[in-house]
């Protein structure tokens, strides 16, 4: 590989590491949605919804949030078997600030405070007692996947920079055998 081409690579790992961090910055450090991937959230936890109309209620209603998370995980899976490391860590990113986004509606199921594009409260639903049964469980559920949303963040950041730093590592040791 030419110095060039090396130098443009580690350039695109940092810039992806930044990219991914900011993102997180957003969403967990502001506790907001990502403009832009708010909207794509929403029409992929929709489509999640139609896909499994035809399966139970309970499944249906959880499977908005599932979607919306599920989705980027896929397509970063897709890059990484592509090998494309930082295409594939943003998107991982993404699915946990979509995670984040969740954990907030997961959270909001007692209250059902959250303002709504219609219909009835999925949360409230599948924790109510016509679900699980389990809306005191809600924080706890919310927690985690708020927990979940910041590891995916961190693993991104992580998988972007793990390149440079090893090429780094391996620059400083020297050539093999001396």
């Amino acid at each position: 590989m030419d110095p060039s081409s090396s130098s443009l690579a580690l350039w695109r790992d940092v810039a992806g590491a930044i990219a991914c961090a900011l993102l997180g910055l957003v969403s967990f450090g502001g506790g907001r949605r990502v403009p832009l991937l708010e909207w794509i959230d929403l029409a992929i936890h929709e489509a999640g919804h139609v896909v499994t109309y035809i399966l139970p209620d309970l499944i249906t209603a959880m499977m908005g949030s599932v979607a919306q998370v599920a989705v980027p995980l896929a397509i970063a899976a897709h890059f990484l078997w592509r090998r494309e490391l930082v295409s594939a860590m943003l998107c991982m990113a993404w699915a946990g600030t979509s995670a984040r986004d969740a954990s907030v509606y997961i959270g909001d199921a007692p209250y059902e405070r959250l303002e709504l594009i219609g219909g009835t409260h999925d949360w409230a639903f599948a924790l109510g007692p016509d679900g699980f049964d389990a809306l005191d469980r809600a924080a706890a559920v919310a927690a985690v996947v708020h927990g979940a949303g910041l590891a995916m963040v961190a693993a991104a950041v992580a998988g972007c920079l793990a390149r440079p730093l090893l090429l780094a590592r391996l620059e400083q040791s020297g050539p093999a055998g001396q």
